[in-house]
């Protein structure tokens, strides 16, 4: 597995990346395996640490602050079940543990996905999953700015999680949102509710009249927070293909315009693999 043969090549992705064994589980399935443990304690990559979004505004929460993320657990094609380690040790704290506080080392990060300066600017949000979480704090933001009295722009976000009834994360304060106007679009997809899956993106292509109008008249901000893999590459070929359709351009052209929005701050990106 260590040559460079494509056979070996083969036999390492399907031993060990495939099957999702790290190095304790290489050691116990090859006890012949004895290396040294100081030698084994210099191959161990440094635990990094966990960037998480913050879910809150200051404004609203002065004294906390609050992250969305999955609960990383499951099974390998061994039978061995593998656990997120940051998630599943937040699980596992408890405010007060037997009378202690419990505590977490952190620190926050300074970011540059943050809302327009002006209040009125209208942005939309893309985030299915725990890609939510920062828009959730934005939206608190814009609700406590209107009951200050400033006028707020649009704030429109597209959601996407699995099932309604399973992993609809914050449904019911967004509803609350809506209601009070903090929140003036929820366009939700439920992807595995119907026959044929429905993502973030195709809300975006229904509303795409809109979706332009905000762009082209509005100046508006676009957030896209969540996996880097499929649903961030699939929102912004869905953007080339709304700015080429309404701004009367070919492709290149209507890639350019979107690239012109991300140097001017306009379509901001938060995501990972």
């Amino acid at each position: 597995m260590a040559s460079s043969s494509l056979k070996a090549k083969a036999l390492y992705l399907n031993w060990v990346v495939e099957a999702r064994r790290n190095i304790l589980a290489i050691l116990q399935d090859t006890p012949s395996l004895r290396p040294p443990i100081d030698h084994l304690c210099e191959l161990l990559p440094r635990l990094q640490a966990r960037y998480y979004s913050i879910a809150s505004s200051s404004k609203v929460q002065s004294n906390s602050i609050h992250i969305c993320a999955v609960v990383v657990e499951y099974e390998t094609k061994t039978g061995r079940v593998n656990k997120g380690v940051a998630t599943n040790w937040l699980k596992n704290k408890h405010p007060n543990e037997n009378g202690h506080k419990s505590t977490v080392p952190m620190y926050v990060r300074k970011s540059q996905f943050r809302l327009p300066f002006k209040s009125t600017t209208p942005v939309i949000m893309i985030g299915p999953g725990t890609g939510i979480a920062p828009f959730v704090g934005f939206i608190q933001e814009r609700g406590w700015l209107k009951q200050q009295g400033k006028e707020v722009g649009e704030t429109v976000l597209y959601y996407g999680c699995r099932h309604e009834n399973e992993d609809y994360l914050y449904k019911d304060e967004l509803a609350k949102f809506l209601k009070e106007g903090a929140l003036t679009g929820l366009h939700v997809a439920f992807s595995r509710d119907q026959e044929h899956k429905i993502y973030v993106q195709h809300l975006l292509k229904k509303n795409k009249e809109n979706v332009w109008k905000l762009i082209h008249e509005g100046n508006c901000h676009i957030y896209v927070c969540g996996d880097a893999r499929n649903m961030a590459r699939d929102v912004q070929n869905t953007f080339y293909e709304i700015v080429a359709e309404y701004g009367k351009m070919d492709q290149q052209q209507a890639v350019d315009y979107v690239k012109k929005l991300m140097t001017k701050g306009r379509y901001s990106l938060d995501i990972w693999s």
